[in-house]
Parts: structure tokens; sequence; C-alpha cells
């Protein structure tokens, strides 16, 4: 028998543990939940393990608070940190997570040198920026999870708006995963119709900005960051990876020049597929998006030089 992939989960919360389950459902590998919280991740992996028998799944799912346990996985999903809270933006988590994610880079570098590294803590493109320079990774095998959760904002409300089919709805959101991000017009259609045909421009507004505060209403509401539309990105992100599909999804990919940035992680359409970020697609933006992009760029790169200043570099 061929022996199965491994996922680990490096933070066993509502992010992870919901991603988690997904793939266990989804038989992609065997998963190891990590937490710091004794307790946590072996309550969750048990819960999830004794799932297993019920839909005739054979992957194991383990639980730990000793980091090594992940050795050797083919995927790890960076989720630990501090939670958004209440009046919290993604910025105000900046110098807790910075230092999270340096420990968390040093013992994936030590002993899951191999792996497939995807992002999701906040501020994400601050953090995923800290991972890499951490582990020191090629750029194909370190990715920051937003544009999926953004874009299926986005989708959702279009499609609630129109009263279609969430399928029939394709739309993308670019830039830093902030209240600045770029949901991309343009390239947005409903059953292949360009949404500024069927939708007025004053209510595009409204709902993109809904989308952009996406994840602060949740907030508000459940007083604790989005899990299950969170989850379900993540792990839209590792099957893609692990079934090397060759998707093309929207991720926080580091740039060497595509769309006029480099030495920085951004939202931009990519291919990932069994070698990570394969390729990074480059479209045409409209002038108005290009500026949009640019800004929520340079606020990225504000973000990554303030995070400098906390850890002194």
């Amino acid at each position: 028998m061929a022996k199965r992939k491994k996922i680990a989960f490096i933070g066993a919360g509502n992010v992870g543990a919901t991603c988690a389950h997904l793939c266990l459902l989804n038989r992609l590998g065997d998963i190891v939940l990590y937490d710091i919280i004794d307790g946590l991740p072996q309550g969750k992996a048990l819960d999830m393990f004794e799932s297993a028998p019920v839909l005739g799944i054979d992957a194991s799912v383990t639980g730990s608070i000793n980091i090594r346990d992940i050795e050797g996985a083919d995927c790890c999903v960076v989720t630990s940190g501090s939670p958004r809270k209440p009046g919290m933006s993604r910025d105000d988590l900046l110098k807790i997570n910075a230092a999270v994610m340096n420990d968390v880079g040093r013992a994936v570098k030590e002993v899951a040198p191999n792996a497939f590294v995807i992002v999701v803590t906040n501020p994400l493109d601050a953090m995923v920026t800290q991972i890499k320079r951490v582990t020191g990774f090629p750029k194909n095998c370190v990715v920051g999870q937003a544009g999926v959760l953004d874009s299926a904002r986005y989708r959702t409300f279009l499609a609630a708006e129109l009263g279609v089919s969430v399928d029939s709805v394709n739309a993308m959101v670019l830039g830093g995963h902030g209240d600045d991000m770029v949901p991309v017009r343009s390239y947005t259609t409903c059953g292949g119709v360009p949404i500024e045909r069927v939708i007025s421009a004053r209510r595009l507004d409204e709902i993109e900005t809904r989308t952009r505060n996406g994840g602060g209403e949740i907030v508000n509401l459940m007083k604790t960051s989005s899990y299950y539309a969170a989850g379900t990105a993540v792990y839209r992100m590792v099957e893609a990876f692990m079934l090397d599909k060759k998707e093309v999804l929207p991720a926080a990919a580091y740039l060497e020049g595509e769309y006029g940035v480099r030495g920085l992680y951004a939202g931009v359409p990519v291919v990932v597929g069994g070698g990570g970020v394969e390729k990074v697609i480059e479209i045409e933006l409209t002038a108005a998006e290009k500026k949009a992009f640019e800004s929520s760029v340079a606020h990225v790169r504000e973000l990554v030089e303030a995070m400098d200043k906390v850890l002194g570099a």
C-alpha cells in the first residue's frame, strides 16, 4: 500500500480544524494537528479520527503539543497566532504574530524542509513574508491564503444580489488582504456577462465595500474571526497542491517583477499544483484597478516595514 501524504496544521483553532476536517473527509492524506494549548489538538484530532469509520476513511489524525510531530509533512498550513478581536484591525496583530512566525518558521525549516507552506495568520501579507524569510524556502513553496476567501465573499454577495447560483458568478479579488483589497470588476462576470451590465455601479460599490469588510462583519457578530469560509478557502489550496490540480487561484505570492512589484508578497492569480505556486498569471487591469492595486501593495510594503521595526530588523 502506498504511503499516504502528510498534512500538518500548525495551529489547531477553528480555521485549522475546519480545513483539517475537510482534508480528512476528502481523503487527502494523514493529518497532524499541532498547538501549544495542551489537550486542544489531541482532543480535536481524536474527535475527527473517531468519525473516520462512519465514512470508511482510513487516514490517521493525530494531535500534539510537540511541533516535531509535523516532521516530514508534505504540506503545512500555518494558522497559529492571535485571532482578530472586536475593534482590532489586521495591522493590530502585527507585533504579536510576527514573533510567532519566527518560531514556526524555524521549526518548519528544521523538521519539514520539503513542505509546501500555506500561511493564513493575519496580517497575512506580512506574516507570509516572515515565514519565507525564516525558512529560506523558494518562492514557489511559501504562499498566503487570502484571495480565495476574499473572492468567495465577493461571489457570495454578487450571487445573492442577482438571485443566481454561485457557480454562475466568476470573480477575483487581488492585492493585500486588508481593507484596501481590490475586487477586479473588469474580470467579474455572471454567466459570462460582464458584471457591470447586470448590476449598477452604485450597487457594485456597496457590494465591494461589504466584501472588503467581510471579515470584520463576522468578527463583530461572533466576537472572533471567521472559520468556516476561511477554513474552506485554505482547503481549496491544499487540495490543489496535494492533487496536483494546476488550478488557477488568487493567492498571496512572492513577486519578482510581475505587476511591477519586486520582492514583496501580493494577491495575484497563480497556478497551484504539485510544485506549489507554479506560475504567476499576469492580467491586464484597468487604470482604476491598477491604481487601487498599487495602493494596496503600498500598504503591504508599509506593513512589512512596520514589522521590521518591531522585530528590530
